[in-house]
């Protein structure tokens, strides 16, 4: 079988605000988003908008449970639930299928702080770094991590209880996380699925982590494709989920099909001179990219791979406006792919665009190419 696969419903949140409209209108004014320069200074960060977590988190327990990224995704997926009509439907949502992208949870710095003091006083590092992992580390630190842990709270906020499957690993899992989601619907094997992630930038850990790459940009805001004079990203704190339906089942229920969800092509490169350029080529005809009247390029500002970037979409989509997703709100890294998506859907049904492409090109592996056209 292979079914149409559409999108029905959008829950989108990062610097610009939550909601569609928010986005529609940021993506529309252009200019730089919100960004703040102090906190983390040198590195820039885009952060998450003041949300009030009731409208989708009713209860403050699992509000305190939660750490930042799951409750932007949480929250997101109520949004997204809320725009399908199915927000409380418990029949439709005990059979709705997740598929979840996002990367690991927050440190405990207050411990890691202790440990790492604790080791400029003592001879025998080895044996007081494994006393203090044992004895100081809660044990379900390690799980509770996992991005399987927003998928639980999904499920246990909004009552999604169908099969769940989670992707972590940068730009790569959002693009795996779309494309299987896509696919199970388009085979048949399922009817509908909740597709989507969550980033929290707002975290000396992993900017720590990045900046031990080379893959930061330090100092003020620059668009995405004019970094050359300090290339690298700048995250973003962002959350996106959509709700994907073959369209006889839409249809069926009486749902607005927003946008159709082409099948996405991806692929893993060995990166070397010219790779990602000559892969977004190949992936641009596997995923059928004709006259796109838009492109989202996930694009991460990363020197050599951004600038092939540049150079192919510039072949590939002549004419056609380029706005990369990290002139909007940052760089989600996990939910670049489903955040493209999401606004890609939001073009074609707010804005009549018949067909927008949407690019996920990892900063160091990965690469995805993701085609929406109208319903």
């Amino acid at each position: 079988m292979s079914r149409d696969v559409v999108v029905t419903g959008l829950g989108l949140v990062s610097c610009a605000g939550e909601g569609v409209s928010a986005h529609l209108a940021a993506y529309d004014a252009g200019g730089a988003p919100p960004t703040d320069a102090e906190r983390f200074a040198p590195y820039p960060v885009h952060p998450a908008p003041a949300l009030t977590w009731d409208g989708q988190i009713p209860k403050k327990s699992d509000q305190r449970q939660m750490e930042p990224w799951q409750r932007l995704g949480v929250y997101a997926a109520g949004l997204a639930l809320d725009a399908a009509g199915v927000k409380d439907d418990a029949a439709f949502k005990q059979g709705l299928h997740l598929v979840v992208s996002a990367g690991g949870g927050e440190r405990d710095y207050a411990v890691d702080g202790a440990i790492l003091t604790g080791l400029r006083g003592t001879n025998e590092a080895g044996p007081y770094l494994n006393e203090r992992l044992q004895n100081d580390l809660r044990p379900t630190l390690f799980l509770a991590q996992l991005s399987n842990l927003l998928a639980g709270n999904i499920a246990i906020v909004h009552g999604v209880t169908g099969a769940s499957r989670t992707f972590m690993g940068e730009e790569a899992a959002g693009v795996d996380a779309l494309r299987i989601g896509a696919a199970r619907v388009a085979s048949g094997q399922i009817d509908a699925v909740l597709v989507g992630g969550s980033y929290n930038a707002e975290r000396p850990d992993v900017l720590v982590i990045h900046e031990m790459g080379g893959y930061l940009r330090r100092g003020a805001y620059a668009p995405v494709f004019e970094r050359a004079d300090t290339p690298g990203f700048i995250l973003g704190s962002c959350a996106a989920f959509l709700m994907l339906e073959a369209a006889e089942t839409a249809a069926a229920r009486g749902a607005r099909a927003l946008a159709r969800l082409a099948p996405v092509a991806s692929d893993l490169t060995r990166r070397g001179p010219g790779s990602a350029g000559a892969s977004l080529e190949t992936l641009w005809g596997q995923a059928g990219v004709a006259k796109p009247e838009a492109v989202l390029s996930g694009a991460t500002g990363v020197a050599s791979v951004t600038a092939e970037e540049a150079e192919a979409l510039a072949r590939l989509a002549p004419g056609a406006p380029i706005r990369a997703l990290g002139d909007l709100i940052g760089h989600g890294l996990e939910v670049t792919a489903p955040f493209g998506a999401a606004l890609a859907a939001a073009l074609v049904a707010e804005r009549g665009l018949g067909e927008v492409a949407v690019t996920a090109i990892g900063h160091r592996r990965g690469e995805g190419v993701l085609r929406v056209l109208a319903a």
